[in-house]
């Protein structure tokens, strides 16, 4: 080792010439994802140190559709220093009167004279919570989200309408210290305070509305002690515990599981940089022919060789990863203000280690699978095949311990991105994708050079000399058209699923969802209130199908007798659900396990249970399910599973129980109605004219929402993509300079023939366009199995092949190394032929 290290520290100094492609692919993918760990930790960082603003105290206990009781109350009081109240839920705020009334869903928050425990609200016009709150001319006041302010036509000093109750409009609401850490809210906000909706009619028995009670510690209490001392005050009562050390939970898995999606496809881009990386060392090792074929002769043992260049690539590996860690780490410290004027959570930028040790890690594995083979077939080849002009970069077999190196390697690099990702499932499936995406495109490059061999031959192309050239070209093994395809077609692969799931996505959300979806989803209609509803659905000749259920809230505590928190990590389990109870079998529904109870059953509890929820809780016929609603646990036995389809967007109860177990809770109606787009408004405005209590839902508005949330995670995830091609395009750059000498010689023999310039140049620029577009047919073949896999297998929707993506990306492709070759052409177009072919041996 003492002998190699002198010899390959001896080669360095000749410097990087060859190398700078390969610290070029390294340096980018390393440093993508360092970026995106940066980031991520950042916001996450900034979540923690904000905890207790954004969640409104140093602990939050929260209640579902009803107020505390008057003992909780006072056991809460008797535990805090301070305690604030709030209420939240969905209404429709009303401006106007009559046919011109202005009418739009609005989140209400309903606070008391503590709120906020932490930070501090923001109005225009400026003045406090108090003043904002107590309202003028005898009505209580509230505060707007300028977006629901515009789309009411309100002005400050204006009045509306939440419910039954008028409220004066005294300010916007610029800022809420505590929005990311509330409830997921469909409607911009309105605030105001709970005592004012005493009077509204929103707030009755069995309504939709949750309560938090959000408290700030007494000197020398922890968080610790008082969540024990909550659960077993409250273990009965369906409390549900929040505190400042994770003050907004939904946004941190969010963050995370967006994050470590991106650093997957980090990774693919890592991989691509791996292509370059093994074509570089390819190409320095050819260029080493020489000195390889000296040392052989010379008595040196095929290991001494493999050490010598071992080190000289890790030493330039380790340069590659710092360089990549120095711009993950520094780039977001230099976008920090733009970045944090943007977010709209706090983020706290700095270095951080765990991210940038992560990417070097990535980087490190990447580097040592793409460089080890070439480096092993080193070894192997024999002094007098070098001597005969087989390069060092010969198909000899390496030594099993490489090849044993090699799998451990794939394997931990597969290791750390599920064990280091958030959805390890997530992390598996696109470490495999990207494998099979490789392989395709590795059988396609070869399949590619076949098909081009026996073209250039075929008569057809006799007469078409720029043409047959450059088919030719396509077919030799050294022009470099496998580096070409696996680079450039991976990164194009990316950016091509991202396109065909999102193109399918926003038809999903924009087209087929309307068209199977009810136009309104109407809550909190109170079982009065039912009979006049239907009445009103039925006069109204634009109203097509009108779907009415019993709606209560529930918490699943436990199954089984065992705690729900200890069963399992599934979504079911996760907060409130909704539950409904019914005699007899819906309208639709379809059994695919057990029996319906009879219409008049009157015994235990028993549950009709979602088909594949239940079957990934792994629960069976005879389990026994307890839910807490409104502070009650009642226990049931799952009677039958069923069939559930949320992609209709109609009702869909995970649990539905017998009718004599809830029908004396108190509860409201849940309603779905189909519509005539032409008849939306005036159904909203006859609902809210007779049942101001009642919430109406816009579907085509919750698609908007939900397909503005998806394309802003669609142009997420193509940046990474782009970085991915970015890296492509290097590995291009780099495959083009290597070949440049080829066709410095290929050039000046044509020349010598009689070829024109333009000939010549119509050959370099066609055998580029060719290897372009196989590359990007290739890479939409693969992103159509991806997106087909990805809708169809895991969001369980429909898929099609959306023709104007893929033409982008065969466009793309064929530009991009159009591109690259044109680039490196100018020197062999005008190199002189008499000078070539006398250097030439």
């Amino acid at each position: 080792m003492t002998a190699a290290w002198r010899m390959a520290r001896r080669e360095l100094r000749g410097g990087l010439a060859g190398f700078w492609i390969f610290l070029l692919c390294l340096a980018l993918g390393v440093g993508a994802i360092a970026a995106v760990g940066s980031v991520r930790a950042a916001i996450e960082t900034g979540l923690s140190r904000e905890g207790a603003a954004l969640l409104g105290g140093d602990a939050d206990l929260r209640l579902t559709y009803r107020f505390a009781t008057d003992d909780e109350r006072a056991w809460i009081d008797a535990r805090a220093e301070q305690v604030s109240e709030v209420v939240d839920f969905r209404s429709m705020a009303v401006a106007g009167g009559g046919e011109d009334a202005e009418r739009a869903l609005t989140q209400v928050k309903g606070v008391d004279g503590n709120w906020p425990l932490y930070g501090q609200a923001v109005f225009d016009p400026p003045m406090p919570v108090t003043e904002v709150l107590a309202g003028q001319d005898g009505l209580p006041g509230a505060a707007m989200d300028p977006v629901l302010m515009d789309r009411l036509g309100l002005a400050p000093g204006d009045r509306f309408r939440l419910g039954i109750q008028d409220f004066v409009l005294m300010a916007a609401l610029t800022r809420e210290p505590d929005a990311v850490g509330g409830t997921f809210g469909l409607g911009p906000r309105t605030l105001v305070a709970t005592q004012g909706l005493a009077n509204s009619g929103l707030l009755a028995e069995g309504t939709l509305y949750e309560t938090s009670y959000r408290v700030t510690l007494r000197p020398g209490d922890s968080l610790d002690d008082m969540r024990v001392a909550a659960t077993a005050a409250f273990e009965d009562a369906g409390m549900r515990w929040r505190d400042s050390r994770r003050g907004a939970p939904g946004v941190e898995v969010f963050v995370d599981r967006l994050g470590s999606f991106l650093v997957l496809v980090g990774l693919a881009g890592l991989a691509v940089g791996g292509v370059g990386v093994s074509a570089a060392v390819r190409s320095y090792l050819e260029g080493k022919t020489p000195v390889i074929a000296t040392l052989k002769t010379l008595g040196a043992e095929g290991g001494t060789i493999f050490a010598i260049y071992f080190l000289q690539v890790g030493i330039l590996t380790l340069l590659g990863v710092a360089a990549g860690l120095l711009l993950g780490g520094l780039v977001p410290l230099a976008a920090a203000p733009l970045l944090q004027a943007r977010l709209p959570i706090p983020a706290e930028f700095g270095l951080y280690p765990a991210p940038l040790a992560e990417a070097a890690l990535y980087g490190l594995l990447t580097a040592l699978i793409f460089t080890l083979l070439p480096l092993a077939q080193v070894e192997r080849v024999r002094a007098a095949a070098l001597y005969r002009g087989i390069g060092a970069g010969s198909r000899a077999r390496p030594r099993g311990v490489y090849l044993a190196v090699l799998i451990v390697s794939l394997a931990t690099l597969v290791g750390a991105a599920a064990g280091l990702a958030s959805v390890p499932r997530l992390a598996l499936w696109t470490t495999a994708g990207v494998m099979l995406a490789l392989g395709a495109l590795w059988l396609a490059a070869i399949g590619l050079r076949r098909l081009a061999r026996r073209l250039a031959r075929h008569p057809a192309l006799r007469g078409r000399t720029a043409l047959r050239l450059a088919v030719a070209a396509v077919g030799n093994p050294r022009e470099g058209v496998t580096a070409v395809v696996l680079s450039l077609g991976l990164g194009l692969s990316v950016l091509a699923s991202v396109g065909q799931i999102d193109t399918n996505l926003r038809r999903a959300i924009a087209a087929e969802l309307p068209e199977r979806a009810p136009a309104f989803f109407f809550i909190d209609i109170q079982p009065d209130q039912l009979p006049g509803f239907l009445d009103e659905m039925a006069s109204d000749p634009g109203v097509g199908q009108v779907e009415t259920a019993p709606s209560l809230r529930g918490i699943i505590t436990a199954i089984n007798d065992v705690p729900a928190r200890e069963w399992g990590d599934h979504w079911v389990l996760h907060g409130d659900r909704g539950v409904s109870y019914a005699a007899a079998p819906p309208d639709g529904t379809v059994l695919t396990a057990g029996d319906w109870w009879a219409p008049d059953h009157a015994g235990e509890p028993q549950i009709s249970f979602g088909a594949e929820e239940a079957a990934e809780l792994g629960l069976s016929l005879g389990d026994r399910i307890t839910v807490n609603i409104l502070g009650r646990d009642i226990t049931g036995t799952i009677a039958n599973f069923r069939q559930l389809d949320f992609r209709s967007g109609g009702i869909g109860f995970v649990m539905i129980f017998d009718a004599a177990s809830l029908q004396s809770a108190p509860h409201t109606y849940i309603a779905t109605v189909h519509a005539d787009p032409e008849s939306e408004g005036r159904i909203m405005r006859a609902v809210s004219n007779a049942f101001p209590n009642v919430t109406a839902v816009g579907v085509r508005e919750v698609a908007a929402r939900v397909a503005e949330a998806m394309a802003a995670l669609a142009s997420a995830t193509r940046v990474a993509a782009l970085a991915t091609l970015a890296t492509g395009f290097v590995v291009l750059i780099g495959a083009a300079a290597a070949g440049e000498r080829a066709r410095v010689f290929e050039a000046a023999v044509l020349k010598t023939l009689g070829a024109t310039r333009g000939r010549v140049l119509a050959s370099f620029a066609l055998r580029s366009a060719l290897m372009g577009a196989a590359a990007g047919l290739v890479a939409v073949a693969v992103a159509a199995l991806a997106g087909w896999a990805v809708l169809t297998q895991v969001m369980e929707l429909d898929y099609r092949f959306a023709p104007g993506s893929a033409l982008l990306i065969v466009l793309g492709g064929t530009l991009a190394t159009l591109a690259a070759g044109l680039a490196f052409a100018l020197r062999p177009l005008s190199a002189r032929p008499a000078r070539v072919l006398r250097a030439q041996d």
